[in-house]
C-alpha cells in the first residue's frame, strides 16, 4: 500500500508541475491575447479570462469529476474548489505577509471580502440538502454576474478607488516568476517542448488557447484517478484527498507568485488575487459544471456533504479571521500571517483526522 501511495502521489506532484507551466505560459497567454482583441475592460479581463486562466485545473477537475465514472467521484471536484479557497486565504495571504507586512487598501478588501462571504452562504444554502437542482446551480452564475457589474462599476460606486491595485491583478501576478537557478533551466526546458504542441501564444493564440485546454483536461484526469488511488492506499475518503493534496497542490504556483509580488512590496496584489480567485472558483468552478451535468443528465446533482458541509464552515471562519486581521490598521503583520499558516496546518490535520 505504502509503494502505491507514493507512486500515485509521485504522479499527483508531476500532473500539478505540468499544470502549472501549461496553464501560466500558455493559456493565461493566450486568454491575455484574445482579452485585448475583445477590447475588454481590465477588470473584466481580470475577473472573468483571467480568473479562467488561474483556476482553470480546478474547473477541469471539477468538470471531470461529475462526467466520468457516473459522477462517482463528484465530491473531489468540489473538494478541490472548497480546499483551494482555504488555501488561498489562509497559506497565500499568510505567506506573503510573512515575507513581509502587507498594506491595504478598506475598499478593495470590503469588495471582495463582501462578495466573498456572500459565495459562501450560497454554499451552505446548497449543501444543506446534499441536492444541487437547476435554480440554484443558475444562483451561482448570476451572483457571479452582480460581482462583474460591480467591477465594471466600481469607481463609480466608491470614489477614491485604486484601480492600479485592483484591475490587474491576475496579469501582473502571473508576471512575477522566480525565474533563477536549475529550476527555471528545467521548467524552461520542458516550457519549449510543450510549446512544440501549443505554438506561440502570441501569435496563435487560438492553437495555443485549445491545445492547452486539451492539455489541461488530460492532467486533471490524471490527477483524480491518482487522487483516488492515493486516497485508497492511505484509507482514507477521496475527498479528504482533494480537500488538502489536490487543492494545494494546484493553487502552489500562485502562491510562489504572490510571495515574489510581496517581496516587492505590492502585497495587497496577493490578498485581492487570493480572494478574487476564490469567488471564481465557487460561483463559476461550481455552478457551470453543475448546470452542464444537469442539462445533458436531466436530473439534479448529488453531493456527499459530510467532510464539505464542515470545510465550508471552516472556510467562513478563515474568511472573518483574515477579515479581522486585515482591518486591524489596515495591515496583515508577519505575525499574523505565521497564525493563518498555522491555522492551515491544524485544518490539514483536522481534515485527515476526521477523515480517516
Amino acid at each position: 500500500m505504502l509503494t502505491t501511495a507514493l507512486f500515485n502521489l509521485a504522479i499527483i506532484a508531476l500532473a500539478v508541475y505540468l499544470l502549472a507551466i501549461i496553464t501560466d505560459e500558455y493559456f493565461v497567454a493566450s486568454l491575455d491575447q484574445i482579452s485585448q482583441r475583445l477590447k475588454l475592460p481590465h477588470s473584466v479581463a481580470g475577473a472573468s479570462l483571467m480568473a479562467v486562466g488561474s483556476s482553470a485545473p480546478e474547473l477541469a477537475i471539477a468538470l471531470l469529476a461529475l462526467f466520468t465514472g457516473g459522477g462517482e467521484h463528484s465530491d473531489v471536484g468540489i473538494g478541490t474548489i472548497v480546499g483551494s479557497a482555504v488555501f488561498n486565504v489562509l497559506v497565500i495571504t499568510g505567506a506573503s505577509a510573512m515575507v513581509r507586512p502587507v498594506q491595504v487598501t478598506w475598499r478593495v478588501v470590503v469588495r471582495d471580502v463582501v462578495m466573498y462571504v456572500a459565495c459562501i452562504a450560497l454554499l451552505l444554502a446548497t449543501f444543506q440538502d446534499g441536492r444541487i437542482v437547476p435554480l440554484e446551480a443558475l444562483a451561482y452564475l448570476a451572483l457571479y454576474g452582480v460581482y462583474l457589474y460591480i467591477l465594471l462599476n466600481w469607481e463609480s460606486m466608491v470614489p477614491g478607488t485604486e484601480e492600479d491595485v485592483i484591475e490587474l491583478v491576475e496579469q501582473e501576478i502571473a508576471e512575477e516568476r522566480v525565474r533563477a537557478g536549475l529550476y527555471f533551466r528545467v521548467t524552461n526546458a520542458i516550457s519549449r517542448g510543450i510549446g512544440l504542441f501549443t505554438g506561440n501564444p502570441h501569435n496563435g493564440y487560438l492553437r495555443a488557447f485549445l491545445v492547452s485546454i486539451l492539455l489541461i483536461v488530460g492532467l486533471s484526469y490524471a490527477l483524480i484517478q491518482a487522487g483516488v488511488a492515493f486516497a485508497g492506499a492511505l484509507g482514507v475518503p477521496p475527498v479528504i484527498v482533494a480537500l488538502t493534496i489536490l487543492a494545494g497542490g494546484t493553487s502552489v504556483p500562485d502562491m510562489f507568485a504572490s510571495v515574489v509580488v510581496a517581496r516587492q512590496g505590492r502585497g495587497e496584489m496577493a490578498v485581492a488575487n487570493a480572494v478574487g480567485s476564490n469567488i471564481f472558483d465557487i460561483l463559476i468552478g461550481l455552478g457551470l459544471p453543475w448546470l452542464l451535468a444537469m442539462a445533458f443528465r436531466g436530473e439534479a446533482v448529488l453531493v456527499g456533504t459530510a467532510g464539505l458541509w464542515q470545510s465550508t464552515l471552516i472556510l467562513l471562519g478563515t474568511v472573518l479571521l483574515l477579515f479581522l486581521f486585515l482591518t486591524t490598521g489596515q495591515r496583515l503583520s508577519r505575525g499574523e500571517g505565521f497564525a493563518l499558516v498555522a491555522v492551515y496546518i491544524g485544518y490539514v490535520v483536522w481534515a485527515y483526522a476526521n477523515g480517516g
